[in-house]
């Protein structure tokens, strides 16, 4: 008896507790936030807005006067989501970006361009769904003073960080 009991106390507990199942809803919300994805090292303000169920459409925008590790970096990328689970999608992207970076030393700089292909994760925690996290890998091309082909892991630290209005 005293099992029912406790059973019964623990399964309405976790019903009152636990969230909703539901996937988050970012449809048509702006998110601003940072990312540090460009090859050129310059930390950028990012945003990002779901156009659609499946379909999201960001940018980075970075700009430094620094003699040395100065530059520019003007990027759109596009979100494909692949399946939504309760504060949590998953998606592949694609990124293509105008970077430049200043030579140290020199009052010159170099001028190329980044081409990521990623599969990646945005995550939220529950009771705090405006504040989205990612996580992303896969390829990236890219050519500032050589062509270079190489895998990409990153960390939300480095993916991107969004607030969503």
């Amino acid at each position: 008896m005293h099992r029912i009991i406790l059973s019964s106390l623990i399964t309405f507990t976790l019903f009152v507790i636990c969230p909703s199942s539901q996937a988050m809803d970012r449809f048509a919300r702006l998110g601003v936030g940072f990312a540090n994805q460009l090859k050129n090292d310059l930390p950028s303000i990012s945003f990002k807005i779901q156009r659609s169920q499946s379909f999201s459409l960001g940018g980075q925008v970075a700009y430094s006067t620094d003699e040395n590790k100065g530059g520019f970096s003007v990027g759109l990328k596009a979100y494909r989501n692949l399946f939504d689970e309760p504060n949590l999608s998953f998606y592949a992207s694609a990124l293509g970006a105008v970077i430049s970076r200043n030579k140290q030393g020199t009052s010159e700089s170099v001028n190329g361009f980044q081409f990521d292909f990623t599969l990646g994760s945005e995550f939220s925690f529950p009771g705090l769904e405006s504040l989205g996290f990612s996580l992303e890998f896969g390829g990236s091309l890219y050519k500032l003073d050589d062509f270079v082909v190489e895998t990409v892991g990153n960390s939300f630290i480095v993916s991107a960080v969004h607030f969503y209005l």
